[in-house]
């Protein structure tokens, strides 16, 4: 994508035009220069660009509607021909320009009237943009909908819970995966505010200094679907700080992904959960092994990610206001960013929502490495004793039981109790409480606060999440809708010229 490089000038038209094209046609660095291959993404974008801009031009009485219906027509056979059917500009902007000019003459030229292909760039970035973040949002629904339905399955499932990789305390199945579900709902928040930031019209910047014209900006920005203007010309034509958000927040939510997938792969290993046949595969010479290649391939998307985010802010670094070639090569690392981030997202709710999980080994492991210790502890401190100390008991209990290689017992927890304080465990705390606070699922059960992992606990996350993830599938909805009305009203203004 390119911008003015070597005109400020707001009109391009007629002969003009032909003769700066003439000038600096040829050389060397012509295909260096060039990205119209690589702008076919914004191809359509261009076109929608170059419709609103010629309709207000028309509306404010600065080319003749039938101009505009020579401009507007001619764009018609340019969109039919498509993008393959191209040539002879540096970009995509400048070569839909001279494909109007081929079919209707020097008339086709007014098309960039009070324009420059820096506003014009950053219009059609913009458009584009906007849809892909949308895409992205909405497999982010996708994947919170997969986890929540998942959990809502496995409220009061057991499972081992890790701090570090070792087993910490027992949670649920449920509680697990509300984690997730908790964090990529940030990740839609983050999605969301960077596609109302993206959403925003720079039309009418021109190169950098506004134009003389009387242009309407707020019309060319309804008429694309645009929240509101870009208000600073300068800041319209040349800020990229809206790819650097949007960036982020796909390098952030890839980051999540990350996490979801090496938790997955882990318990893969540990036969806790067996993923489908459509999310797995198999190696090349070992008939035995079903992999989880998808997986892997979804946690390596961070990196993908992240080094976009880099390569992009790396670019952007100590650019001087305004216009600056080395823009076009910032956006591609965005596009690349949203094109990996969806599909990883959207592998990710297929993997999660088919998978099936180890109910039986989940629960022989829920206990395991003494991980009810906490709960020990915290029945003596409910008790009366500091904490500190009810740790140092449980603490010397199960260094014992490590010593002998045995489970921890209410003998050993009373032995250490008679060690630290003199006294029996049981002057504290009856034996059956204290069974049931060595036993995992009455663990998990006493651990009923806000959000904690007890199955009333984990109902109640679970509820609140489908209110949230209905709030967003709304706001995705509202956001949609309006680009569609936009649509649709661009394409009947464009019909009364025609």
């Amino acid at each position: 994508m390119s911008g003015d490089s070597t005109d400020d000038s707001d009109v391009a038209q007629g002969e003009e035009t032909v003769v700066r094209r003439d000038r600096f046609s040829g050389g060397p660095a012509r295909e260096f220069l060039s990205s119209l291959a690589g702008d076919e993404r914004i191809f359509t974008a261009d076109l929608a660009v170059d419709r609103a801009h010629v309709v207000m031009l028309a509306e404010q009485e600065i080319i003749s509607d039938e101009e505009a219906g020579w401009i507007l027509d001619a764009l018609a056979d340019v969109e039919n021909a498509g993008h393959g059917d191209l040539s002879g500009g540096e970009d995509v902007h400048e070569a839909i320009e001279s494909a109007v000019i081929d079919r209707i003459g020097p008339d086709g030229g007014k098309m960039h009237t009070a324009r420059s292909r820096n506003d014009e760039v950053a219009a059609c970035i913009r458009y584009r943009l906007r849809a892909d973040l949308l895409e992205a949002i909405e497999t982010t629904l996708a994947l919170r909908e997969a986890l929540i339905d998942a959990a809502a399955e496995h409220t009061d499932t057991l499972m081992p819970g890790y701090t570090h990789l070792q087993p910490a305390q027992p949670i649920t199945v449920g509680h697990f995966l509300m984690s997730y579900a908790s964090t990529i709902s940030r990740d839609t928040a983050r999605l969301l505010d960077a596609y109302d930031r993206t959403n925003e019209s720079p039309l009418g910047g021109a190169a950098f200094a506004g134009t003389p014209f009387d242009i309407d900006r707020e019309r060319t920005a309804a008429l694309l679907g645009f929240d509101r203007v870009v208000d600073n010309s300068m800041d319209a034509s040349s800020a990229r700080d809206f790819l650097a958000e949007a960036t982020a927040a796909l390098a952030i939510h890839a980051t999540t992904l990350s996490g979801l997938a090496e938790d997955i792969v882990i318990f893969a290993n540990k036969g806790y959960i067996d993923l489908s046949d459509d999310y797995s595969s198999t190696s090349s010479i070992m008939p035995q092994k079903k992999n989880p290649d998808t997986l892997e391939l979804t946690r390596a998307v961070a990196g993908d990610a992240t080094g976009e985010l880099t390569g992009l802010l790396t670019t952007l670094k100590g650019l001087p206001q305004a216009y600056n070639r080395d823009l076009q090569r910032a956006h591609p690392h965005t596009f690349r960013a949203v094109d990996a981030v969806v599909e990883a997202s959207a592998v990710a709710a297929g993997a999660v929502s088919t998978a099936s999980w180890n109910e039986k080994l989940l629960a022989d492991e829920a206990g395991a490495g003494f991980s009810t210790a906490t709960g020990i502890a915290d029945l003596l401190a409910m008790a009366g004793l500091p904490f500190r100390t009810a740790h140092e008991v449980v603490a010397l209990a199960a260094e014992e039981a490590e010593d002998r290689d045995t489970g921890v017992s209410a003998a050993l927890l009373d032995s250490a109790t008679e060690d630290v304080l003199g006294e029996s465990l049981f002057k504290y705390v009856d034996e059956q409480a204290v069974a049931a606070a060595l036993d995992p699922a009455q663990s998990v059960e006493s651990r009923d606060s806000q959000g904690g992992p007890a199955t009333a606990a984990v109902e109640s996350t679970i509820a609140g999440a489908r209110e949230t993830l209905a709030d967003d599938s709304d706001a995705l909805a509202d956001r949609q809708a309006a680009l569609d009305e936009a649509e649709t009203t661009l394409a009947k203004e464009v019909d009364q010229y025609v």
